[in-house]
């Protein structure tokens, strides 16, 4: 059907004509009849078969012929992204350029004049505002817009805005135009959420179903099954070969679009990037430049997936298989556009071969295998699993960082299984094990080894026993020679603390003691000796008499094992009878204190 068949307006014919718009698609024939008509409309159809050009012909039509007030926004059509926004209003302007009516575009990413123009548009009463939900909310949260004479409603892309999370805004919006209102719906999809949006705002929708999530049969479908290491060499060598002229290479992250784009500006290639990072001044420019051909590669994310229209899109690369088909369908629709014919190629790693069988099986035909180029390797094994892991060397890098987190994540879980508290205390006690067996001879090894099983049977008690097993255990780490004091008391508490238990134990650490000392020289020997005699012959008897619980603060400073019974006793002095009173008085003190601590 040509255009010149429909029922359109002289003025509108023209602008068709001045851009070559001749013969219609397959949406364009069956939706300007019934939005002519003044029906709500649903609509699903394919990306880039004219869906724009669709409701926006039916539209200035109707404001050319029924009366509307010119000092009221008359329609609002929502897009999801600025890049479709943008392209709508661009096509606003040609299709209304022989006709009085005005247009704004409202979206985010721009500096305050182009808010003021924005505002100004919204305020004065332009017929048309195409808008990004969050932007158009921005204006409306900000002052009073006046939605009294808006009569159309159009929802663009109403799968890609319901996905983004806009749902509410949407419903905000609607809220506050009037009920009698014309509301036009596409999609290129038509999911369960979909269908409950359809049945909330619209009355009685006449549906239109093209293509349904298929691309066109135009397009030349072809994957390379590969490692993921080896998918820049096949993208080097696609470049090698042929010059790139108008290509789109899609990759799910915008890290990943920055590298690959780093890497082909690196091979002499004129490449752009495209992704949220930029704002929009950046990402007008390089558009534009992809445009004119001034840009070769434009390598992007899915925020030009959909509803972007650049003619002459030559080949379209997918660097990664898309999550959903959906995606897929889109990305590749960029190609072959208007009838034109185009080509499509996938990367596949082994982790991806299942999300590329999900993809044939709504195909319901098998993409073309390309074989790998020489010298480059064998290609792995089609082998598609829901788990996606990938086999054989190489692997993806997605598949093989997934798999050391696991590995690591099951070694700790065996570890909590066999008590990783209880080999965490007993750590610092093998630490110190080993120690002690480094320093001593390996002749005691084994004597050192009975006394740590003796010690380890013996149950701990608050006694002086108790407090000798302590410091005769951390004895090998205190080999300071600055202290000499400290080998004398373990000398002597070792004796004290093991003659509870036998005089064997005793004449055995201290022959280990005196053997150990050798190259200490004698005298110190001497006087170790004389003053643990001293002390064993002297004190011991003494001490069930001394009312030590009265001071213990300052016993447990004098030894760490709570008896100052490191040196002899200094000589009693004479004091006073008001300096003994003042003692007496400090030592109950403190022990009075010490009590309440």
């Amino acid at each position: 059907m040509y255009f010149t068949d429909l029922p359109l307006c002289d003025s509108l014919l023209d602008g068709l004509q001045a851009m070559n718009f001749k013969e219609t698609t397959p949406v364009q024939e069956q939706a300007i009849p019934v939005i002519l008509e003044k029906r709500d409309v649903i609509a699903c159809a394919q990306t880039g078969t004219g869906k724009t050009a669709a409701f926006l012909l039916p539209l200035l039509n109707n404001l050319q012929t029924e009366p509307h007030e010119d000092t009221k926004v008359n329609a609002i059509i929502m897009a999801p992204t600025r890049e479709l926004a943008q392209q709508i209003d661009q096509q606003m302007e040609g299709f209304s350029y022989f006709t009085p009516f005005s247009s704004v575009a409202v979206y985010g990413g721009n500096d305050g004049e182009a808010w003021d123009v924005q505002k100004r548009g919204l305020t004065n009463g332009a017929d048309v505002v195409v808008a990004t939900p969050g932007r158009l909310l921005s204006h409306i949260n900000l002052y009073n817009i006046d939605f009294s004479g808006v009569k159309y409603f159009i929802l663009d892309e109403a799968d890609r805005m319901l996905d983004m999370g806009f749902f509410d805004d949407i419903m905000k919006i609607e809220k506050l135009l009037p009920k009698e209102r014309q509301t036009i719906m596409f999609s290129a999809t038509m999911p369960l959420k979909i269908q409950q949006l359809a049945k909330t705002i619209l009355h009685d929708p006449t549906e239109i179903s093209i293509s349904i999530t298929k691309p066109p049969e135009t397009i030349m479908q072809s994957v390379y099954l590969c490692y993921e290491p080896q998918k820049m060499q096949i993208l080097k060598q696609i470049f090698k070969e042929k010059k790139p002229r108008k290509v789109i290479l899609f990759s799910g992250s915008k890290m990943k679009v920055k590298e690959i784009a780093k890497i082909l500006r690196s091979m002499g290639l004129s490449a752009g990037e495209m992704h949220s990072d930029l704002d929009q001044a950046q990402r007008d420019s390089i558009m534009h430049e992809f445009r004119n051909e001034r840009v070769d590669i434009l390598v992007a994310t899915d925020i030009v997936a959909r509803g972007i229209d650049i003619d002459d899109i030559t080949l379209v690369i997918n660097f990664e298989v898309p999550y959903d088909v959906e995606d897929y369908v889109h990305r590749i629709g960029r190609t072959a556009r208007a009838g034109d014919t185009g080509m499509a190629i996938t990367f596949v790693a082994p982790d991806e071969q299942y999300r590329l069988q999900q993809i044939e099986r709504f195909l319901e035909k098998e993409i073309y295998r390309i074989p790998l180029p020489e010298g480059m390797g064998e290609a792995p094994e089609y082998n598609p699993t829901r788990e996606g892991r990938g086999r054989g060397r190489g692997g993806s890098g997605r598949s093989t960082k997934g798999r050391k987190k696991g590995d690591g994540k099951r070694g700790d879980d065996r570890k909590r299984e066999g008590g990783e508290a209880a080999s965490t205390e007993q750590a610092p006690r093998r630490r110190n094990d080993d120690r002690r067996k480094k320093r001593q001879p390996q002749s005691e090894n084994a004597a050192a080894q009975g006394e740590g099983n003796e010690r380890a049977r013996t149950p701990r008690r608050e006694s002086e026993g108790s407090h000798t097993t302590r410091q005769e255990n951390d004895a090998p780490r205190r080999r300071k020679p600055q202290r000499p004091r400290a080998e004398g008391e373990r000398l002597q508490e070792g004796g004290e603390g093991a003659s509870r238990k036998s005089g064997e134990g005793v004449n055995r650490r201290r022959s280990k003691r005196a053997t150990r000392q050798e190259g200490d020289g004698a005298p110190r020997r001497e006087r170790d000796d004389r003053r643990e005699g001293s002390n064993r012959v002297n004190r011991r008897p003494e001490k069930p008499e001394k009312p030590r619980i009265k001071q213990p603060s300052r016993a447990h400073n004098a030894s760490p094992a709570g008896r100052n019974t490191d040196k002899p006793q200094r000589p009693v002095q004479n004091k006073s009878p008001e300096k003994e009173v003042k003692t007496k008085k400090r030592g109950i003190l403190s022990w009075l204190f010490g009590r309440k601590k």
